[in-house]
């Protein structure tokens, strides 16, 4: 454990990674000089880092930690052990913790710890619940992966009980191997969905689920864990931790916490809150889509375990922003809606779709995607992704060739001709470019007045989104 009023100056090695910007501007706020270093600086990581009073050094060199002179060393997912900058704090001796450990002593800890777990919809469903607890009034500290819109950042320092957190299940440090979310302190949480992903972590579906089943251990007997019955494996899981278990579906007839009456439209999703047969509220969540509102289910379980009324899970949920990132409207061109998203596995790819088919009735939908992450590069969701069901509400699909890394072994690379070869032969014509350029060109010529291009990336997609409208905008 670190002491951690002796910890004045605390460096960062990674720092403008979206996690660790976030911690440094957290522990900014909580009175500590703080510095960084990372071998890309730029916008808008930089900026928001200037805007703090927070020095980000370019570069990883020894002489970092000279300049910043620190009483402990917070080094990022990112790092390796090789790094110069790490193997110098590890030759003087430094202090040091990865980002979830620092993260987790520092302001959890002494806090409520509020977790959300989870393959999808960790992030929304962690806003959520941040956003639930501000409005009535519990002034609680949240950090998450996005940027939500109602505090325009993905972190929060309040003087609140409670601390929200998304707990990735991703690796913690090069010296660490284990889930972020082990160190996060859980009292209460929220269990989203469980189906493999992170490839390059997880050998097979048995060896992700334990990870999960760690987490499920570290709940306390006074604790509750809100599960999606959505999913076995999470209520195979859920039923070994030692606290109290509610479960929640759209679509599981049984489950503590239902939807009923749904109603799906441009203005998001309209439904009764029941829990256990005995309906509680009425409720309007302005964001779209049947996902959102299982997220929501989760959200309401754990707040009422958290002491929250009905009334004030209904107008939490109605105030609710959404993330940036997450069915967001880039822009309108040449009569076309452009919308981004960060949805990368092959059921995230459905449900997006649906969801933005609900929030645009009867738009036609044209949607790209980058299979951007280690998973998605991968053959392991190959029939997925070729299923025509994975894309039935689009009326095209254009796929961005991955570049081949050795990352992923040739033999184990997603075929993406396949998948574009299954889906035109079901009925939804797809192609695959080389390049975003390309793309762009394709998705322009294909266009009409009326239609919503979805772009799906979990990371920039080169910038699709501006170049489309750029391009419909001059009229193709």
């Amino acid at each position: 454990m670190i002491d951690w009023s002796k910890a004045r100056r605390v460096h960062l090695i990674g720092v403008c990674g979206t996690g660790m910007g976030s911690f440094a501007g957290m522990l900014k706020a909580a009175g500590h000089e703080v510095t960084g270093s990372d071998e890309n600086v730029y916008p808008p990581m930089s900026t928001q880092l200037t805007r703090w009073g927070i020095e980000a050094m370019t570069g990883y060199r020894a002489e970092n930690l000279d300049r910043a002179r620190p009483d402990l060393v917070i080094v990022g997912n990112v790092i390796r052990e090789a790094n110069p900058e790490a193997a110098a704090m590890r030759a003087r001796g430094l202090p040091h913790l990865s980002f979830p450990a620092a993260l987790g002593e520092r302001f959890i800890a002494p806090r409520h710890g509020v977790v959300v777990v989870g393959t999808h919809g960790k992030t929304t469903t962690s806003a959520m619940m941040g956003r639930l607890l501000q409005h009535a009034g519990r002034d609680p500290s949240f950090l998450v992966g996005g940027v939500t819109r109602d505090f325009e950042s993905n972190y929060r320092l309040g003087g609140g009980p409670h601390f929200v957190v998304e707990g990735d299940e991703y690796d913690t440090a090069y010296f660490d191997k284990g889930p972020k979310f082990l160190h996060y302190h859980p009292r209460t949480a929220v269990f989203t969905s469980c189906e493999l992903d992170h490839a390059d972590i997880y050998r097979d579906e048995a060896h992700y689920q334990a990870a999960f089943e760690r987490f499920a251990a570290l709940l306390p007997p006074d604790g509750f864990l809100a599960a999606c019955a959505s999913y076995p494996s999470v209520l195979r899981i859920a039923a070994l931790a030692r606290c109290r278990v509610e479960s929640y579906a759209v679509d599981r007839p049984g489950a503590d916490w239902e939807a009923r009456g749904l109603r799906l439209g441009a203005d998001g999703a309209r439904f009764r809150l029941v829990r256990r047969g005995v309906e509680l509220c009425e409720v309007h969540l302005p964001v779209g889509g049947a996902h959102n509102v299982e997220n929501a289910l989760g959200v309401a379980a754990a707040a009422t375990a958290l002491g929250l009324s009905p009334a004030e899970i209904a107008a939490g949920l109605a105030a609710f922003g959404g993330v940036k990132r997450r069915q967001e409207v880039r822009g309108r061109a040449g009569g076309v809606t452009v919308i981004d998203d960060f949805a990368h596995h092959p059921r995230a790819v459905k449900k997006t779709l649906a969801a933005v088919a609900g929030s645009f009735p009867g738009a036609r939908l044209l949607a790209c995607f980058e299979p951007r992450s280690n998973t998605s590069r991968r053959n392991l969701h190959q029939r997925d992704y070729a299923d025509p069901a994975s894309w039935s509400r689009a009326a095209g699909v254009f796929l961005l060739r991955p570049v081949p890394t050795d990352k992923v072994p040739e033999a184990e690379r997603l075929d993406v001709d396949a998948v574009c070869a299954a889906l035109t032969a079901g009925g939804t014509p797809a192609a695959a470019f080389a390049g975003v350029a390309e793309l762009v060109a394709a998705v322009a010529a294909a266009a009409r007045p009326g239609d919503v291009v979805v772009a799906m990336s979990n990371g920039a997609f080169g910038g699709i989104w501006e170049l489309l409208l750029a391009r419909l905008g001059a009229g193709h």
